[in-house]
């Protein structure tokens, strides 16, 4: 057999001996009338683990290419050159071959811990239930009738919604808009995607910062641009940074988390964010504000956004309801020049022909009304009695074990863990002992590092999970 694998390759060996398989089957390498090689035998030739080849095997036979029979040896299967001639479609190969690029595998097992085991989840980037405002929300759902359309809206969302919200981020965000420079989306995922999908292409340089939750998105690799990154400290990032980058790369557009930055919890400074829109203006860079927790700051303040700063239309600034009001709700928008709004519209259309009336309605009138203050009001200070309890027991059962900044706002806490460890086996053992969290690795570029949410969970479950983690630490 005269077949070797790639082991530089990224794809995995057993996938690459069972793609030579198939294309064996089809031109007629191994021929239907005999028994292709047994496992022993293909691992031997190849110089392979025998549980290579049966991962291969395993492989042929989900597809529907060969069957195996104890006594009998593997074989091709008859539906592929019987009378029926029916072949199960290659669905791995698809899969492989699609250009949206899916999850990390950590993400994709820490969502997947979450959901099927009741665990401790300081993982969550989303509120408990206790913290949503469901009495408000299910007294406008039950005591005033909708009176929304049931049909197609607005491509860019409900008019009278844009017109609540852009009247909500001036009194709250100091944000000056109109309804037409405002689109709504599902949740500010959406909006980022738009973003990307629609105003850059392949081969573009952008610059977000590190850590920050866009480092795990697929969605920039899926789209083939460079990505470049700006380090985040205590204090937010470096202007001067994206000057360096600029001049290196030519950057294209910068995404930025300013406030409670996401997992760091940092809070740009006023100075910094009047230089990165100047250097914005001389350059012509745009900037993509993500903003979910502006309005969670514990002293209570407001906090300037980059786009109540903004003079000459550089920032795109993107928020929801997710992160204060209520996640299922995929309330979200993006604010930025008409012309953009009505491209990224477009393609939105294109995807889900708008959003939903009925989710708009509700959203509309809890924005409107003095409930929504009063929940605002009452969650800032449930947040903050929860980082209050994460601080103490990270101080308790963490002592001299950790690093951290305190955050202001936000519902996350960035730790140093100050000994050498093993992130993988770190995680399996917090999730043996009953607890999630983000290791730092699937959000920055730097080693020995976890982000831990302090919204999921309340006072008593915060304590526990994180003395389980302090002994899954000690254990390793």
């Amino acid at each position: 057999m005269d077949w070797k694998p790639d082991r530089k390759a990224k794809k995995a060996i057993y996938k690459q001996l069972a793609e030579y398989i198939e294309k064996g089957i089809a031109n007629g390498t191994f021929p239907p009338d005999k028994p292709l090689p047994s496992e022993r035998y293909l691992a031997s030739a190849l110089h392979l683990n025998r549980s290579t080849v049966v991962h291969a095997y395993d492989e042929l036979e989900s597809m529907g290419l060969i069957e195996r029979t104890r006594g009998s040896g593997t074989t091709i299967s008859k539906d592929i050159w019987g009378i029926t001639k029916k072949r199960i479609p290659s669905w791995n190969r698809y899969i492989e071959a699609g250009s949206f690029l899916p999850s990390q595998p950590v993400t994709k097992k820490i969502r997947k811990e979450a959901i099927e085991h009741k665990l401790i989840n300081l993982a969550s980037g989303e509120l408990s239930e206790e913290l949503f405002p469901k009495r408000f929300l299910s007294e406008i759902t039950s005591t005033r009738s909708f009176i929304g359309s049931l049909g197609y809206d607005h491509p860019q969302g409900n008019g009278i919604l844009r017109t609540t919200i852009a009247k909500h981020v001036k009194k709250s965000r100091g944000i000056d808009t109109n309804p037409s420079s405002i689109l709504i989306t599902s949740g500010a995922q959406q909006a980022l995607h738009l973003i990307v999908q629609c105003l850059l292409k392949p081969g573009d340089a952008i610059a977000i910062e590190d850590p920050s939750y866009n480092y795990n998105l697929p969605i920039f690799k899926s789209v083939g641009i460079q990505i470049h990154y700006l380090p985040v400290d205590k204090d937010g990032i470096n202007p001067e940074d994206l000057k360096s980058l600029y001049k290196k790369h030519r950057i294209k557009m910068v995404f930025l988390n300013p406030c409670f930055q996401n997992p760091t919890g940092s809070l740009l400074n006023k100075k910094k964010k009047e230089v990165i829109l100047d250097i914005s203006s001389k350059l012509g860079i745009p900037v993509v504000e993500d903003d979910p927790y502006s309005l969670t700051a514990f002293s209570g303040d407001k906090i300037s956004t980059l786009k109540s700063m903004d003079r000459n239309g550089n920032v795109l600034y993107i928020s929801s309801l997710s992160k204060i009001v209520a996640s299922g709700l995929r309330i979200g928008w993006i604010i930025g020049p008409t012309s953009v709004i009505e491209r990224l519209s477009d393609a939105k259309q294109q995807i889900d022909f708008g959003h939903s009336s009925y989710t708009q309605w509700v959203a509309n009138d809890f924005l409107e009304s003095e409930n929504f203050h009063i929940h605002i009001k009452s969650l800032m200070k449930e947040l903050e009695k929860r980082r209050d309890k994460i601080i103490k027991s990270l101080d308790t059962y963490l002592k001299d074990q950790v690093e951290y900044s305190i955050p202001q706002g936000g519902i996350h806490i960035w730790c140093k863990i100050l000994k050498d460890y093993n992130e993988t086996q770190l995680l399996e053992e917090s999730i043996k002992r009953g607890v999630i969290y983000v290791p730092g690795s699937t959000l920055g570029s730097k080693d020995g590092f976890v982000r831990f949410t302090f919204a999921k969970e309340d006072e008593d479950s915060i304590d526990e999970g994180i003395k389980r983690f302090a002994e899954a630490l000690n254990s390793i």
